[in-house]
């Protein structure tokens, strides 16, 4: 029996290849471009790799290390998380999506680790980098220094937040890689990763990474997008003590990232019974770096042919069956179910699980200045709300679209999904949250002053992005508010 034991396991994992081969075929045709990874946190073993070492535009994803380089600082000694840093110009011009604060706006660390990772927040991003590094150049320098020593070595980076550049390059081997970095050596800040959602006076944020409140066990850690990348994303979860890591780069919408990371750590979780039936791929950093350069996805992700322009908070729902990658990816969705919460019947299909409503959390709040406790901090709160709502004069009435929530390119993710929202008066200054966003805003249609001292003076420093238009009949001392410049990425 024991001789025959080889030759079976030899010919069940014949039958295995030949089945995956088979699949292969009648899988359909990739329409595009995708680059796919599965590893364990703690072994790095690779469970799945597709196209893994090709290299790739990081978009936000680029924040998991301006993290991991101020968390390493914290770790040192070097700044506290209650270190206040100073939003600066340079900052504050970043594009969408960011918080919008005025420079000179001050907050801790703590604050602003929690604002880029949630909301994605791209000044936020430099705010961290500028204190840490002294300048965005100096902290791209100890990015590059961290990759390096990481064995990350397809990765260059140019700026902490991951707006379009071409010297801003990494792969999924090395998000990879970076992933494991951040748990193994920062365990005790790696909350940080999977917050649900954070409250900024009024307003209330959700994580854009979808798996966070939906996917039993999901722990960590950041979605990205920028017309040339697509839809990006690293995940992890933990099931039964044992952390897996996905990493999904070029998905052709929000949810389809979070779709197929669902799906490869779901088959990764099930393949332990199997495991001595599958070749080993070997480790995540002996996977062997592809030489070329990073595909451009701008036209198939942004082009004229899109209903809407694309963001990284995009909830548009792939289909169940038939979505471009998936089957090849992970086998197509029919094959593949998913517990829902508490790993209990009944079965859910993984864009049924993605579409539904995230379990019930409690935002964590997030407010400018010094920390604070008790009730400075509910002085803070409302503070910071009352920045977001300035009281209207009379007589000033106009309307405004509300600035979209939206990803990394400015130039067309902030036209996406306008709302319209009552506007601040012509004398009251603009909310802090809605200045600097990119082209594509709606204009304001401000009506006459209803007063003399109203009429005599323009309004004071626009929101950029707003265009003030010039009252029907202005009296002769009055000028029209300045046209601010769009910011650009």
């Amino acid at each position: 029996m024991h001789a025959l034991r080889p030759l079976l396991r030899k010919s069940l994992f014949n039958l295995l290849a030949a089945t995956l081969a088979f699949g292969a075929l009648l899988a359909p045709r990739v329409a595009s471009a995708e680059a796919l990874l599965l590893i364990e946190a703690d072994s790095g073993k690779v469970l799945q790799a597709e196209n893994a070492t090709i290299p790739w535009y990081p978009a936000s994803v680029t924040k998991i290390m301006t993290a991991y380089v101020t968390l390493k600082a914290v770790k040192d000694g070097r700044i506290t998380l209650d270190t206040l840093f100073t939003v600066s110009p340079t900052a504050a011009s970043q594009s969408p999506s960011k918080m919008g604060f005025r420079p000179g706006t001050q907050l801790t660390v703590d604050n602003a680790l929690k604002m880029m990772l949630v909301k994605s927040a791209n000044d936020m991003a430099v705010v961290l980098a500028e204190g840490v590094g002294g300048s965005i150049d100096g902290f791209s320098a100890m990015m590059n220094d961290t990759a390096k020593r990481l064995g990350m070595t397809q990765t260059s980076y140019v700026n902490p937040n991951g707006l379009p550049a071409d010297g801003q390059i990494t792969s999924a081997r090395d998000l990879g890689i970076l992933a494991r970095a951040f748990l193994r050596d920062l365990p005790e800040y790696e909350y940080f990763v999977h917050i649900p959602a954070i409250r900024f006076g009024k307003r209330i944020t959700p994580n854009f990474n979808k798996l966070i409140g939906r996917y039993p066990g999901a722990d960590g850690f950041k979605t990205g997008f920028i017309c040339a990348s697509g839809y990006n994303l690293v995940a992890s979860a933990t099931r039964n003590g044992r952390r897996l890591i996905a990493v999904v780069l070029g998905a052709n919408s929000g949810t389809a990232r979070a779709v197929k990371a669902a799906q490869l750590l779901e088959r990764g979780f099930s393949q332990d019974n199997l495991s001595w039936l599958r070749p080993s791929l070997g480790t995540v950093e002996n996977l062997v770096p592809v030489d070329a350069s990073p595909p451009n996805l701008r036209e198939e992700m942004c082009g004229g042919h899109h209903k809407r322009p694309a963001s990284d908070d995009d909830d548009a729902l792939i289909a169940t069956s038939g979505t471009s990658g998936s089957a090849s990816a992970t086998g197509g969705e029919a094959q593949v179910t998913f517990f829902t919460a508490g790993l209990q019947p009944p079965l859910m299909k993984a864009s049924e699980l993605m579409a539904s409503a995230p379990a019930a959390a409690e935002p964590v709040l997030v407010y400018t200045g010094p920390t604070r406790t008790g009730a400075a901090l509910v002085a803070a709160v409302a503070a910071d709300a009352d920045q977001q709502n300035p009281p209207k004069a009379r007589g000033k009435k106009s309307r405004i679209a509300k600035k979209p929530d939206a990803g990394s390119d400015a130039k067309t993710e902030a036209k996406a999904d306008h709302k319209t929202a009552a506007a601040k008066p012509a004398t009251t200054k603009p909310d802090a949250s809605a200045k600097g966003d990119a082209k594509g805003e709606v204009k304001t249609a401000a009506k006459p002053a209803a007063s003399k001292h109203a009429a005599a003076k323009p309004a004071d420093k626009p929101a950029s992005g707003d265009q003030a238009a010039k009252p029907a009949k202005p009296k002769a001392s009055t000028k029209p508010a300045p046209k601010p410049t769009a910011n650009n990425s």
